[in-house]
């Protein structure tokens, strides 16, 4: 039960920070001369007088200008010339097995947060079949691996928009199998998860 209660409590704990993280991040600052700074705007950081809007369009039917340099596209278009540029091969093709003892980074996930100790498919160790994973959405049991989906806490596209475009492959795809950034969810929820995420974070 404390297991449990530690295991929620994390999710709940980094939720709420990458949630705080993307509000602060996505605030468009118009400066008191009247420019808009979105977050891609190299005067961001150094506008400390300001008006907060949420969106880069806010600002602009405020009366704001955009400052030189700065993406003319609506925040629509922005989402969307974002989700045509993101894929997911650039952080690695499938799951890595990064220490090659056959168990890849799915099925390290799987054991790092099972309650029990879990089973494997043959005596090689290399595939989870059983184990026991509470629910971070309903707080059910789930003790069979097929059906778990391993999903991102900080999703991958989300990350690519703001700055893993610009990193190696190498490091994207470390990234994209780190342990700290794994959780097993329901595949009934995955795809729900998915949507929430989005809509919270882009």
């Amino acid at each position: 039960m404390k297991r449990r209660i530690r295991i929620m409590s994390f999710l709940v704990v980094s939720i709420l920070g990458l949630l705080s993280h993307t509000a602060i991040a996505d605030v468009v600052k118009m400066s008191t001369s009247g420019l808009c700074h979105p977050p891609q705007s190299s005067w961001y950081e150094r506008t400390q007088n300001y008006r907060a809007f949420k969106s880069l369009d806010d600002c602009l039917d405020a009366g704001g200008k955009l400052p030189r340099g700065v993406n003319t596209l609506t925040s629509s278009q922005q989402t969307l010339t974002m989700a045509k540029n993101y894929d997911r091969s650039a952080f690695g093709h499938g799951w890595e097995d990064s220490d090659g003892d056959c168990q890849d980074s799915r099925a390290e996930a799987l054991i790092a947060t099972s309650t029990t100790s879990v089973r494997f498919a043959t005596k090689r160790r290399c595939r989870v079949i059983t184990g026991r994973w509470i629910s971070p959405f309903t707080g059910e049991v789930i003790q069979n691996a097929s059906d778990i989906d391993i999903d991102h806490v900080v999703p991958l596209a989300w990350s690519w928009d703001r700055g893993a475009k610009e990193w190696p492959y190498e490091k994207r795809e470390k990234f994209a199998n780190d342990l700290r950034n794994l959780w097993p969810v329901e595949a009934s929820f995955s795809k729900d998860q998915h949507r929430i995420g989005k809509a919270l974070l882009l």
